[in-house]
């Protein structure tokens, strides 16, 4: 099994496009034996206030119109998490069971969030997705996991989120080329040979399993946001 390691935040829209449309990739070329293990870079920290829920909906309508039309169908900035560090220590338990079943929470948490309209800061929502995934309460050595990977991150030079390493390669959101204009708004595009070309190189650093290995048991389908 190999890892694509990626550092993103659970309530950051980006993020939420990028991870869907790495998997989205991953999955079309058959190559489920790579594993994304997303790792904390918790904006509430690295900005030193929490994301805005307006200025987020603001970014979550900009990637709908943009880039991302079928997604955020159900997201509810009047449910936004006050804080998204309790959201990332469910990952971290669920990543300390099995990288799989981190990777299936870590991304049940932004559908949650952004497709169901959930605020993933509410214990009852995580405890909820704690049992459909079949992971313990986090505890007090998932919220350290946290901070160590945003503290590995910063030693990294992660410039945002997600922003992601195979080995050699890494990349800033590669799916999405984001920029703004005159007015101060967002200009946003797809860019998935970016991407494409990213995951080439992680694919190539590691050969696909045989056909007949274990099955995947999940189901595993720096600014504000950023």
């Amino acid at each position: 099994m190999g890892l694509i390691e990626v550092y993103a935040d659970v309530w950051c829209p980006f993020a939420h496009v990028g991870l869907r449309s790495a998997v989205a990739r991953r999955d079309t070329l058959a190559r489920r034996d790579m594993v994304l293990q997303v790792r904390a870079w918790p904006l509430e920290l690295v900005n030193g206030t929490p994301l805005d829920p307006m200025v987020t909906a603001g970014h979550v309508r900009d990637l709908r119109r943009q880039v991302a039309p079928d997604l955020f169908r159900h997201f509810d900035p009047e449910h936004f998490p006050r804080s998204s560090l309790s959201a990332l220590a469910l990952a971290a338990a669920a990543y300390r069971m099995e990288e799989r079943t981190g990777e299936a929470v870590s991304l049940a948490l932004r559908d949650a969030l952004f497709e169901g309209g959930c605020d993933v800061s509410d214990p009852q929502v995580l405890a909820g997705l704690a049992r459909a995934h079949g992971v313990d309460d986090p505890g007090d050595e998932d919220l350290e996991t946290v901070y160590t990977q945003w503290h590995e991150g910063q030693s990294r030079g992660v410039r945002g989120s997600p922003h992601f390493f195979c080995g050699e390669a890494e990349a800033l959101c590669p799916s999405l080329e984001i920029s703004t204009d005159a007015g101060g708004h967002l200009d946003l595009r797809q860019n998935m040979g970016a991407l494409e070309d990213f995951l080439a190189r992680c694919f190539d650093e590691s050969p696909p399993e045989d056909a007949t290995g274990p099955e995947d048991p999940g189901g595993v389908r720096g600014g504000n946001g950023r």
